[in-house]
């Protein structure tokens, strides 16, 4: 499978639900950004050798890690042996010194956020592997990009960005579908949004990160999940969701009111589950089961 090009020397791939992205450096070489879901590695792979051959990436620089961002990462890194590297508030995500907060099925907004506390919260663990990104801003091997503290979503988020014609890797601090819908996932429907509910936990950071990255005046927006959206368009959407973002930040969850806390050593502090009312308790197990009998379904059917 071809990665699609979506800038100059910046290529994608949807792995599922997911984009991972293969950026070249003008010197032959490249970086992986995010390693995708879990199972798709082969296709990772795969989609690097119909680019670059043989020759596997400089690096892998992750703008988190999120389950569903660094799902083939491990397998990745055994075949090529390279550095991964990520923020510093990160990497106890990836040592295996700590687990994610609990996701907040809570915000509501569609099928994912119900079925979230079943996805995996970490660790995993990389062990030498990974090392955290320069404190200058810069990004190893790719000259011309900079990286930014983008936290909200997780306490160390990063989004990249490159100057020169203003090309912006956002993983999660922002996204261009609506990340909460399976409706919207499954036809990748264009809509600059914030970012995926269910796992942000910390609202008001989220909300400075999607204005610092506003300000860019970015030309081209390459989120984690949704198509890559470029323009003047693009650009007035994304100061719309900097200045409305408390307009879209959920009524109720567990990270609304007060958000969880973390430092180098992970996480120190989760507030309380907010309690689910019974409408939402309905349209969850509803959601769950509905999700269950289509992967039995789809299970069957490969049979």
């Amino acid at each position: 499978m071809e990665p699609e090009l979506c800038a100059q020397h910046v290529h994608r791939l949807l792995t599922m639900m997911v984009n991972v992205y293969f950026v070249e450096n003008g010197s032959g070489g490249w970086t992986l950004v995010d390693a995708g879901m879990q199972g798709f590695a082969e296709t990772i792979r795969s989609a690097a050798s119909s680019r670059f051959g043989s020759t596997p990436p400089d690096a892998i620089v992750l703008t988190h890690g999120h389950f569903d961002h660094v799902g083939s990462l491990e397998s990745l890194v055994g075949t090529w042996q390279v550095p991964v590297y990520a923020h510093r508030l990160e990497l106890p995500y990836l040592t295996g010194r700590s687990s994610y907060p609990p996701p907040d099925p809570a915000v509501g907004g569609g099928l994912w956020p119900w079925l979230a506390p079943l996805f995996p919260r970490g660790p995993i663990d990389l062990g030498a592997h990974v090392r955290a990104l320069p404190d200058d801003g810069s990004v190893p091997r790719l000259a011309g990009w900079r990286w930014i503290h983008t936290p909200g979503h997780t306490p160390g988020h990063v989004s990249l960005f490159r100057e020169s014609d203003r090309t912006l890797i956002a993983g999660d601090a922002f996204v261009t579908t609506r990340q909460e819908s399976i409706t919207n996932v499954l036809v990748q429907r264009e809509k600059v949004w914030r970012p995926p509910a269910y796992y942000t936990t910390d609202w008001s950071a989220a909300h400075r990160s999607v204005e610092s990255l506003a300000s860019l005046e970015p030309e081209v927006a390459a989120t984690g999940h949704g198509h890559p959206m470029r323009g003047a368009d693009m650009r007035r959407d994304l100061h719309a969701l900097a200045e409305h973002f408390r307009d879209v930040v959920p009524h109720r969850g567990r990270y609304v009111q007060q958000p969880a806390k973390a430092d180098e050593r992970g996480v120190v502090y989760v507030p309380p589950p907010v309690g689910l009312t019974k409408a939402q308790m309905a349209i969850g197990v509803g959601a769950v089961v509905g999700a269950s009998v289509l992967a039995a379904r789809r299970l069957a059917a490969r049979r």
